[in-house]
């Protein structure tokens, strides 16, 4: 799986298996289980979620400055 800085669509089979993927390299098979488990079980508003959780408190700037850390200076080059 590559990371692109232009999404293209895949279809449903191939996203659902990618971000299967993911979770296990990140959570582990046990937990990954867990977290369908738990999204599946729960209602839940990814847009709600991401509004009130995701990047609060942060700037583009502190954005940027993190993804050159991340990335290196060569980041703002690619964008």
């Amino acid at each position: 799986m590559t990371n692109t800085t232009t999404e293209s669509v895949i279809t449903d089979d191939k996203l659902r298996a990618d971000g299967f993927t993911v979770l296990v390299k990140a959570l582990g098979d046990v937990n990954a289980e867990r977290f369908i488990m738990l999204m599946n079980r729960e209602p839940f508003d990814y847009t709600e979620w991401r509004r009130d959780n995701l990047f609060v408190g942060e700037t583009v700037d502190s954005l940027m400055d993190k993804a050159e850390a991340l990335y290196g200076a060569s980041y703002t080059e690619r964008t």
